[in-house]
């Protein structure tokens, strides 16, 4: 078994989901953005502050589709989910009544959107977020998240109280999470991802406790 590092209500787990996750407590929902299969040579680039931009290497991890054992796992850990890029795993969810959409509120790319999975029902959501704050987070991983984003989700299930998040990349789950005061289990199975979460959500405790 994979030792955790707790980190104030944070526990977050260096290793694969699909080891980890039998292993854990039923929570309040899961929320997460998991690989797409994209391919191991692909490249995702994002915009940086002066109008150039950064490009990452995807890692092994990131070029495998979860299959459906894995998302039979997310399933099961959670009564609410709210998973990006549901879409391209429409063969492996239950139907969805509700879907949510991130408007990037930019034309630089063909990636002008991104839709999410709930397992609610009731009216599509949309939530936009400019250039200008996506900038605010810096990217530490090819398909980092805003926080504000995070927090978005979380409203939309309810803002449960522990939130878990299987493909936890650079962490922006953990830190909207800490954001909401809410408990955080997170997994990521990259080293070198997991070390910028753990930095990061370590940042927002700190900032949690010198704002309370």
């Amino acid at each position: 078994m994979v030792e955790p590092v707790v980190i104030g209500n944070a526990t977050l787990y260096c290793g694969d989901c699909r080891d980890i996750l039998p292993t854990l407590p039923r929570v309040g929902a899961v929320i997460t953005d998991p690989p797409y299969g994209i391919g191991k040579d692909g490249q995702k680039r994002t915009t940086g502050g002066n109008g150039g931009r950064k490009a990452y290497e995807f890692r092994g991890w990131d070029a495998i589709r979860p299959d459906k054992e894995i998302f039979d796992l997310i399933l099961a850990a959670a009564p609410e989910h709210v998973i990006w890029g549901g879409n391209y795993f429409a063969d492996l969810l239950p139907a969805s009544m509700k879907w949510l959409v991130w408007d990037k509120g930019q034309r630089i790319n063909q990636s002008d959107g991104e839709l999410a999975y709930t397992s609610r029902g009731g009216a599509l959501r949309i939530k936009t977020i400019n250039r200008v704050e996506l900038m605010t987070d810096g990217a530490e991983h090819p398909t980092q998240k805003p926080v504000s984003l995070m927090v978005w989700s979380c409203e939309q299930v309810g803002f449960p109280a522990t939130i878990l998040d299987p493909f936890m990349g650079s962490g922006s789950t953990g830190v909207a999470a800490m954001q909401l005061q809410a408990g955080f289990i997170g997994i990521e199975r990259e080293p070198a991802y997991f070390d910028i979460a753990c930095r990061r959500i370590e940042d927002a405790q700190r900032q949690g406790r010198l704002i309370a």
